[in-house]
Formats: C-alpha cells, sequence, structure tokens
C-alpha cells in the first residue's frame, strides 16, 4: 500500500502546475496596466454616474470586479506614499516614502519624495523637474519583481504629469519612467533611466500638444445647468486661475497662458507638492485643466505603439499610469466642484480611450487593468461650514510657532523646531543635547502642547510608536506611517472634517493627508484577463493590490509586502 501511494505521489508531483503542458510557458496576461487617478475619492465613481459613458468607468465596472471596502492603513495619505504603496504593497514604515517631503536629519535640509542631484534631466532644461529618480524606495515594486521573474526581458514603464506618479510606481528596476516638465511642455526623464530621449518620444514632444490644449477655453462638457452633483459655479471657498476676478466657467486658458503667471504651487502646498517654475508660456498651466489628463492618455497610448507592450509573444510587460490632473484640480476647488465634476466627466473619455486602444493593440481580454487612486479628499472648509457640517482648517504656521514659542519661553532661545511637515514636529536634537533634555520627555511635551491647539484631537510621540504597537485607530494609522529615519518626533492627529491649511486664515479649495475615510477609501476596480464581473464589501487594503497582482502573475511578491491576495477576484 505504501509502495502504491508513493507512485501516485510521484506522478502528481511530475504533473505541470497550472493544468500546463510541459515546456508551455505559465499563464500571463500580456499587459498589465496600472491606473491611478490622484486625490479620486470612491464616491466619485456613483456621484457621477448618471453623466459618465458606457466605455470608461462603467465598462470597468460593468465587466470587471470592483471592491467596495478599499482604504489606506496608514497616514498621511499623500500622492508620494500612495503611489507607492500601491505598487510595493508596503506601507510608509517598510518602503521609506513617508510622505511628498521629509526633513533629512543628517544633512540638515528637507528633501522631496524623488529628489536625486546625483542624476540629470534628460529632454528638459529644468534641474529641479529632472533631477529625479527613485533612490528614495526602499521596497522592490511588482514592477521590479515581473522584470526579475522574466530575467528582465519584460518591460516595465511609468508616466505621469507628476514626477512622483511615474517614478515610484515603475520602480528601481523600470526600464523607463516619464513625467511631464511645464518649463518646456515636455514627458522628460533623468540619466536614471537614459542618456537621451528615445526618438518616439521626443517626436510626440515636438507635436507640441500642451500649447494646443490650451488654446482653447476650458468650457464644461454639458450644460452648466445639467451638474446637479455640484455645488454653484460661484463660491467663495474655490480658487480661481491667477488673473481670474471669480472662479467660474469658462476658463480662458489662452489668455491665462499667455503670459507668466503664478501656478497652483500655495495651493499643492497643502500636500507638498513641488512643481517646476512657469515659463512666458506657462505651459504648466494644463496641469490645473483636465487636458492634462487628456495629454496623458495621448502619450500612454503613444507608449503602447512606440514600446510594443504587450505585443511581444509570450512576453508580459507593465504599464503604469497616473493622471494626477484631477489632484491639482481637485486642490483649487474643492471635492463639490462643477470644475471636479467636469474633470472627471472628461476622464471618463480618457480612460475610454485608453482601454479601446488595448482592446485593438494588445486584444480583447488580453491586458489585465486595475484602478485605484493615492488618496481621497476632504471637503472644502467653506463647504462644510456653508452647510453647517462639522470642520475647519488648521494654521500650519500657527502650530509650528506655537511649539517653538512654548519652548523658547520655557527653555530658553533657539531653533528648536527644524521642520513642521506630513502634520509632524522636527526637533532640534542637537540643542536638546546642547541644553541637556531628554528626547522622548521634550517629545512629550511636545505633544501636550500639540493637543491644546484647535482642530488637534491626538498627538504621539515617535518614541511612543517605537514601543508600541496598535492594530486599529489613529495609533494604527501612524505606526504603519512611520520610519524613525525619516519621520519626525511628534506626529500630530487631526479632528475628522479639519484639515492643513497653508492660506489660514483665508482657507479656499481642499487637501488630503489624514487618516479618516473621506481621504483613505479609494475605489478598487480589477478588468480583463481572467477577471470575472462582480464585487466585494470585503474589507480591502490598497497593500493587497501588489499581493494579489503577484498570485495573478505567478511571481514573488514586492520585497516589502505585508499585503494579501484578494482571493474574490481570483477565483
Amino acid at each position: 500500500m505504501k509502495k502504491i501511494l508513493s507512485l501516485v505521489l510521484l506522478a502528481l508531483a511530475a504533473v505541470p502546475a497550472l493544468g500546463q503542458k510541459a515546456g508551455e510557458p505559465v499563464p500571463r496576461p500580456k499587459l498589465v496596466v496600472g491606473i491611478v487617478v490622484d486625490q479620486m475619492r470612491y464616491d466619485y465613481l456613483y456621484r457621477y454616474w448618471s453623466k459618465f459613458g458606457n466605455d470608461g468607468f462603467k465598462r470597468l465596472l460593468g465587466q470587471g470586479f470592483s471592491f467596495e471596502n478599499t482604504h489606506y492603513n496608514y497616514v498621511p495619505t499623500y500622492t508620494g506614499p500612495g503611489h507607492a504603496c500601491i505598487y510595493t504593497g508596503a506601507t510608509p514604515s517598510a518602503n521609506g516614502i513617508i510622505g511628498n517631503n521629509w526633513w533629512v536629519r543628517e544633512e540638515g535640509k528637507g528633501t522631496y519624495v524623488t529628489e536625486d542631484k546625483t542624476v540629470q534631466p534628460v529632454g528638459g532644461t529644468s534641474l529641479v523637474a529632472g533631477q529625479q529618480s527613485p533612490r528614495h524606495l526602499l521596497s522592490t515594486t511588482i514592477g521590479d519583481e515581473l522584470r526579475l521573474a522574466t530575467n528582465f526581458q519584460s518591460k516595465v514603464i511609468g508616466l505621469s504629469m507628476k514626477d512622483r506618479g511615474s517614478i515610484l510606481p515603475a520602480g528601481n528596476g523600470a526600464n523607463a519612467a516619464y513625467w511631464y516638465d511645464g518649463t518646456n511642455g515636455a514627458f522628460i526623464t533623468s540619466t536614471f533611466y537614459m542618456k537621451q530621449l528615445p526618438d518616439w518620444v521626443s517626436k510626440f514632444n515636438a507635436r507640441g500638444l500642451p500649447a494646443q490644449y490650451l488654446s482653447k477655453p476650458w468650457e464644461t462638457l454639458l450644460p452648466l445647468a445639467d451638474y446637479t452633483e455640484s455645488s454653484p459655479d460661484n463660491v467663495p471657498w474655490e480658487n480661481g486661475f491667477p488673473g481670474e476676478v471669480t472662479p467660474t466657467f469658462p476658463h480662458n486658458l489662452p489668455v491665462l497662458s499667455a503670459a507668466p503667471v503664478a501656478a497652483v504651487k500655495s495651493l499643492e502646498k497643502a500636500a507638498g507638492e513641488t512643481q517646476p517654475k512657469t515659463t512666458p508660456q506657462n505651459l504648466d498651466l494644463i496641469r490645473s485643466t483636465p487636458f492634462g489628463n487628456s495629454l496623458t492618455a495621448d502619450f500612454a497610448i503613444e507608449t503602447l505603439h512606440a514600446e510594443q507592450m504587450g505585443q511581444r509573444p509570450g512576453i508580459t510587460d507593465l504599464l503604469a499610469v497616473s493622471f494626477s490632473c484631477t489632484d491639482y484640480v481637485g486642490h483649487q476647488f474643492g471635492a463639490n466642484a462643477v470644475e471636479t465634476e467636469d474633470t472627471y466627466l472628461r476622464l471618463d473619455r480618457d480612460i475610454a480611450r485608453l482601454l479601446a486602444e488595448l482592446d485593438k493593440t494588445v486584444g480583447p481580454g488580453q491586458a489585465l487593468v486595475f484602478l485605484t487612486a493615492d488618496h481621497g479628499a476632504a471637503h472644502a472648509v467653506g463647504f462644510l461650514q456653508e452647510h453647517h457640517l462639522p470642520g475647519g482648517g488648521v494654521g500650519i504656521g500657527i502650530m509650528r510657532d506655537s511649539v517653538q514659542r512654548v519652548l523658547t519661553h520655557r527653555h530658553g532661545p533657539g531653533a528648536w523646531v527644524l521642520d513642521f511637515e506630513n502634520l509632524q514636529v522636527y526637533l532640534n536634537r542637537p540643542l536638546l543635547a546642547q541644553k541637556h533634555l531628554d528626547l522622548a520627555a521634550t517629545q512629550a511635551e511636545v505633544a501636550a502642547i500639540l493637543r491644546t491647539l484647535p482642530g488637534v484631537a491626538q498627538a504621539r510621540t515617535a518614541t511612543d510608536l517605537q514601543a508600541s504597537h496598535w492594530t486599529e485607530g489613529p495609533g494604527m494609522f501612524q505606526e504603519n506611517g512611520f520610519f524613525a529615519p525619516r519621520s519626525g518626533d511628534v506626529l500630530t492627529v487631526l479632528l475628522p472634517g479639519w484639515l492643513e491649511a497653508y492660506s489660514y486664515p483665508v482657507i479656499k479649495g481642499t487637501t488630503h493627508g489624514v487618516s479618516w475615510q473621506y481621504d483613505t477609501h479609494v475605489p478598487l476596480l480589477f478588468w480583463g484577463w481572467h477577471v470575472k464581473h462582480g464585487e466585494s464589501v470585503v474589507p480591502a487594503r490598497v497593500v493587497d493590490i501588489a499581493a494579489t497582482l503577484a498570485r495573478f502573475l505567478h511571481i514573488q511578491e514586492p520585497s516589502g509586502c505585508s499585503g494579501v491576495p484578494l482571493g474574490e477576484v481570483l477565483r
């Protein structure tokens, strides 16, 4: 009997895995396409449902699988950490991307999430725009693991209007990452990836599409009266474009882009955004319009053709596409603006174009597509107040100066606060040592100061975060977002509905970054290769995306991945 059982086990061991015949390749999609919609709240899928066409969001929902209860499990919920989390399956505690910016204690200055002074721009002349790479990312991405699994035969390319929206998803082992440079209106890269742009990218840039998109006013896609899902067009809590009298349609883009004007830098400061300087043509203005998303779709489709993504026999490629302009528009006008709704209605058409091109170039059902967001967004403070809903704005400068003032009063003069970033206080540790002050005790002192300020729910010290463990609540979010070499000394939690207000006390537009559900709840859709139609309300986490893709592809999870495969879409 034992001999028979042994023979059976040997026979089973000899059967090729996955039901394949010996010598056949592992079944994989021809192409994986990741779509990240920057600042897309989950409810946008359904708020604008009646206005969407049938071939964009509705096609993904109608033919694909939707995880309706998908959340981030860390703070801060910003663009850099969000894109890193999606593709690494790791929280900032493992992948190191704790914000869009942070203070570097060893260097005594701040840094930007993809900043890299060791590389040079390729395709652009701006060092600010071009000296970028994924060097701060400490975990592999799903694209890196795909490259490793195929002995680097797979192509992995990231593209976005934002540098971090293309660089972090693509990972350290990517073939290329491209982002938009507003100083010359071109998609560029850096010497981290290549010495010169491919000929097809140069030809695409030479078409001058940004100037063409900005040559016409931004008018509503539908009659203004049809935007019943949004606030009136002229409300005091929206920011217009510089040079406009009111933040209302139509936005005269030819006039606004004809002279050098300030971009939305002050608005984006609320989320640590960094933008290239504007030029006399102000081609950077396209970021704050839906036409930057159209430009991104144009470039994605061109990438499909030029790089033959998903069109090489037996090879699976990965294309990471991030639509960034929803974030710029959202920051400027808020979550309930006509401009925001119009941007999503136009994005719906751009996604439909991209899906149609996948059918045409890769083949129906041959590409595996997922769509999610890097974070959500809060309602504008003015909107909440107008409707008697709880919420408010915290003046970041006031918070920083309050800590500095109290510590000076108690311990004498000195630059006690080196930086206040990501709602975190970075203390001057050498000064503390000089004054013979205990670090943990001073952290606790600062936390107590912060708790007295309006809008602050909690403040937790780095010492506490390293000594304790939380499985739920604000502590869990902070613990998952904490990476000691880069994080601050004291981390703050705001009350629900409260946001960082860099323009305090006049607060316009909105932002994101906290652990409340309006910032953590995002869409998650899978569509295409081996995906059956359905939906689930079982809790899912954004870290689970990379683990699920790894199971689809039969490859190793990224090195820092803490997610688990979402079995419902894999069945």
